[in-house]
């Protein structure tokens, strides 16, 4: 009897890592006439400690304040003359700064971005401006009850940890920032071992290579912080009364990380429960019942503990009832699915997946996620043969984990005839 076959090793892109630390991951895209550049720091908001709760994104919006030679308006106005766009996003675990450009800007590209990340002016009348912008934005997500229900769940679940607070921070946190201590958080978030820069769209690999290795092959060591203690998902409820027309609801479970092998199991859990039309929350809550014109399901995943969620908008009467259907929804996963339901989902999330693909940055994005998360790349056949390697009875054994640990939690944002909700939730699935 021969050997069996060995299993043939992941196909990614290649990853190059320069002396000093930094990983390059270059996806060339054959027929595009742009380029997409991203520099993403493998370290966010979890890095924080209470005291510098909303730094690191305060630290994103300031370098733009002034970088290398450049004053606020040159970097952008640069950019912008080469027919480009300039962004920066924060989020718990990792900060990301983007260029979008012509095909000959990303030389140009790849100089703003290595200023911006080393080189910050962090000068102390912009920063007390910017303390001021920052503070109208923790204003205004207050009062958005789509963002607040969303601050008020996360808090729930995760709280006493570092995931449990606004990315944004709060007055008190940022207002702690100096230009000389927020110059030593730019150095720790954004040291050397933890930055990747990616490229897609029309890049030649070799060119890729060169410029990173001048704009960023001699970068000192920065002291990096470490993305905090392992996450716990604690649970709790948060009803808060607000005079509103309608009702916002957020539903959380503990679920799987990222890193896990049940990541896609997940994935399709979240998408059978509420991904789309077809999806049970929707026709059982909205087309049946008529309690919700808004409702799904969601999958949020860090390195190490992941959530499934639910989020409706619901008349402040109907709040309860559409709980207890969502809680009996996902109940009812524990009961395997059928193929055809399954199949569904997986060309769906299939479609969702490699549509995004079309997109450079997100290419670009996606890949620098990837080598922060495994230190390589995933090919796409290798992600579609995962998706579909799930089973009914891996839907029905995630289902039962999440269930097992018997917490979740819940934020419902409106009138006072809504907060029941959170009580009805949790007694549908747990007693």
């Amino acid at each position: 009897m021969s050997a069996p076959s060995p299993k043939p090793e992941p196909k990614g892109l290649p990853i190059h890592r320069l002396a000093d630390g930094v990983r390059v991951v270059c996806d060339p895209m054959p027929g595009l006439q742009t380029v997409a550049l991203s520099v993403v720091a493998g370290r966010g908001a979890r890095a924080e400690d209470e005291a510098r709760s909303g730094w690191s994104h305060l630290l994103e919006h300031m370098v733009f304040k002034g970088a290398g030679a450049r004053t606020a308006r040159d970097i952008v106005e640069v950019i912008e003359a080469e027919g480009g766009q300039i962004n920066a996003a924060t989020g718990y675990e990792r900060t990301s700064f983007q260029v979008r450009a012509l095909q000959h800007g990303l030389d140009l590209g790849m100089s703003v971005l290595a200023d911006l990340v080393q080189r910050p002016t962090i000068d102390a009348d912009d920063l007390r401006r910017e303390k001021q912008v920052v503070g109208q934005e923790i204003a205004e997500a207050a009062d958005t009850p789509d963002d607040l229900v969303f601050e008020l769940a996360q808090e729930a679940a995760f709280d006493g940890h570092s995931l449990g607070r606004s990315i944004l921070g709060t007055p008190t946190t940022i207002g702690r920032a100096a230009p000389d201590t927020l110059s030593a958080w730019r150095a720790a978030l954004y040291a050397p071992e933890t930055l990747v820069v990616s490229a897609a769209g029309a890049v030649d690999e070799d060119e890729v290579l060169r410029l990173v290795e001048r704009e960023f092959g001699d970068m000192p060591a920065g002291g990096s912080v470490s993305n905090g203690e392992p996450a716990r998902f604690n649970g709790g409820v948060r009803p808060v009364a607000k005079r509103l027309e309608q009702a916002n609801l957020v539903l959380l479970l503990p679920a799987v990380g990222a890193r896990d092998p049940d990541y896609f199991a997940l994935r399709l859990l979240a998408e059978i429960l509420g991904g789309g039309m077809a999806s049970r929350l929707f026709q059982e809550a909205r087309e049946k019942r008529g309690l919700a014109y808004a409702i799904d399901a969601y999958s949020e995943t860090y390195s190490d503990l992941g959530v499934l969620g639910v989020f409706a908008g619901c008349a402040a009467g109907d709040a309860a009832e559409l709980a207890r259907v969502a809680a009996g929804e996902i109940a009812a996963m524990t009961t395997p699915v059928g193929e055809a339901e399954l199949a569904r989902a997986k060309a769906q999330l299939k479609g969702a997946m490699f549509m995004g693909r079309e997109s450079a940055l997100a290419r670009a994005e996606q890949a620098a996620s990837q080598v922060l998360l495994f230190d390589r790349t995933l090919a796409p056949d290798e992600i579609a043969a995962e998706i579909d390697a799930v089973t009914p009875a891996d839907l029905v054994r995630l289902t039962e984990t999440i269930l097992g640990a018997g917490r979740s939690a819940v934020a419902v944002l409106g009138p006072k005839t809504a907060l029941a909700a959170a009580d009805s939730f949790q007694r549908a699935l747990f007693g």
